[in-house]
C-alpha cells in the first residue's frame, strides 16, 4: 500500500482540495476528520463534524476510540485499498493517524501551501471561521443520512483537466461545534408542516395525528389521515407521502427514513 498525506492548517481548504490531489496521484481513497472516503462513497468511520465539541472533534480525527479505529482499520484491508491519502493540520497528526490505522510509512506529504495560493487559502479560512463552513469530500446524497439535522449544501465544481471536462461534487456542513451551533426542531413543528402540507394535497380532507421518531439517522414519520370521498385512495395516500417527505426534509434539513400514512377514512 502506498500511503500520501496532505498537511494544512485548519481552514486552509485541505478538504476541498483532496480531490484534485487524489486525481493527479492517481489516489483511490482519502482518510478525512475520521470518515474514509472510497472513491465517491463513504466506506466507513464516524466524522469528526458530528461531534459536539472541537475536543471531540480531534479525537474522532485521530482515532482515539478503538472501536472507531478497528472499524476503518478493517474496512482498509477488506477493501484492499492500495492507495491512501491522509488529511491533516501537521506531519505529527496524519503521522499518527496512519500509526492508529496500522497503514505503512507515509511516502510522500503534499503541504497545501505547495498547490494553493495565498488568496485561495484565504479565501478558504474565512468560509471556515467566519462562515463555519465545512468540506467533506463526498456528493451530498452519500451523506444526507449521516449529517440528519445538520444544514448540507451540495458544492458542484467543474475543471478543465487535458481535453476533458471533470465533473465533482464536495458537500458542505456546517458542524455543531461551528459558532452557529446546534439548532432544534420541535415535534410541534414537525406536525405544523405535515399539517400545512396535507392541506394543499389533493384528496386529502383531514390529518388527524402525527407521529415523528427523531433517530440518529433522521426522522421515522407515521401520519394518520382522512381522506375525501371520491378520491383514489391509493393514489391520494401516495401523494402525501411523497409530499411529507420531500417538504418536510427541505423546511428542516433532516433525513427522512420513513413516511408511513394510514388511511383512518373519508369524508
Amino acid at each position: 500500500m502506498k500511503v500520501y498525506a496532505l498537511v494544512g492548517k485548519s481552514g486552509s481548504g485541505k478538504s476541498y482540495q483532496a480531490m484534485n490531489i487524489c486525481r493527479e496521484l492517481n489516489i483511490e481513497s482519502i482518510i478525512d476528520d475520521g470518515l474514509l472516503v472510497y472513491g465517491n462513497t463513504v466506506a466507513g468511520g464516524i466524522s469528526a463534524k458530528r461531534q459536539a465539541t472541537k475536543i471531540g472533534a480531534i479525537r474522532t480525527a485521530l482515532f482515539t476510540n478503538n472501536e472507531h479505529r478497528l472499524l476503518v482499520s478493517e474496512k482498509i484491508k477488506e477493501l484492499n485499498i492500495e492507495t491512501i491519502l491522509i488529511l491533516g493540520t501537521s506531519d505529527g497528526m496524519v503521522k499518527c493517524i496512519a500509526d492508529r490505522l496500522d497503514l505503512p510509512a507515509i511516502e510522500k506529504t503534499v503541504y497545501i501551501e505547495d498547490i494553493t495560493t495565498e488568496g485561495e487559502r484565504s479565501i478558504a479560512h474565512k468560509q471556515r471561521h467566519e462562515l463555519g463552513k465545512h468540506v467533506i469530500p463526498v456528493p451530498t446524497f452519500q451523506i444526507k443520512r449521516e449529517f440528519s439535522g445538520y444544514f448540507l449544501d451540495p458544492l458542484k465544481i467543474f475543471r478543465q483537466w487535458g481535453n476533458k471536462e471533470i465533473f465533482s461534487e464536495k458537500s458542505v456542513v456546517r458542524p455543531t461545534y461551528s459558532y452557529l451551533g446546534e439548532y432544534i426542531i420541535s415535534d410541534k413543528a414537525i406536525s405544523d408542516i405535515i399539517q400545512y402540507i396535507g392541506m394543499n394535497t389533493e384528496g386529502i380532507h383531514t390529518i388527524i395525528r402525527v407521529d415523528a421518531n427523531t433517530t440518529h439517522n433522521g426522522v421515522e414519520i407515521t401520519v394518520l389521515a382522512i381522506l375525501n370521498y371520491g378520491c383514489r385512495v391509493i393514489d391520494s395516500a401516495k401523494n402525501l407521502q411523497s409530499n411529507i417527505s420531500s417538504g418536510v426534509e427541505m423546511m428542516t434539513a433532516f433525513n427522512i427514513e420513513t413516511v408511513n400514512v394510514e388511511v383512518r377514512g373519508l369524508k
